[in-house]
């Protein structure tokens, strides 16, 4: 058993998704792990728009991919998501695409920061949102 907290999330995949082999775009992968990170912030009682009404962004710093099996239109398909490493500076968030069968699809990271919205400047995630910070302390794949 995970010792660890992980959030999981259906994803509908839709027709306009999918490529001229009828697979769905990769690109798409980077929207699934938005709605996967988005889910696991929901779950654990905090918000993004919360974070941003407070004057702060977290922007993308870093993305990791890796395709493992296609999944195409009519699939079920779900995201798995997980804080995989938290220092008070980076966040990096673990993803794992699973379809129906549970056959892994995709796999991969994000790397988020916190920047003040008025300048863009970074900002500790610790000092900001200490709460916050420790909640991922607590959640956080050991």
């Amino acid at each position: 058993m995970e010792d660890f907290f992980v959030s999981t999330r259906e994803i509908q995949l839709y027709y306009a998704d999918t490529d001229m082999m009828g697979v769905i775009y990769h690109a798409n992968y980077l929207k699934y792990f938005e709605l996967g990170r988005t889910a696991l912030i929901e779950d654990i009682g905090y918000s993004y728009v919360a974070m941003e009404e407070a004057g702060y962004f977290a922007p993308v710093y870093d993305v990791q991919v890796t395709y493992k099996k296609a999944l195409r239109y009519g699939d079920q398909a779900y995201v798995k998501t997980w804080v995989a490493h938290n220092d008070g500076i980076k966040t990096i968030y673990g993803y794992t695409i699973i379809n129906g069968n549970e056959e892994v699809c995709a796999e991969g990271t994000t790397t988020h920061i916190i920047v003040k919205k008025d300048n863009f400047r970074p900002t500790s995630f610790k000092k900001a949102f200490p709460d916050w910070y420790l909640k991922y302390e607590d959640i956080k794949k050991k």
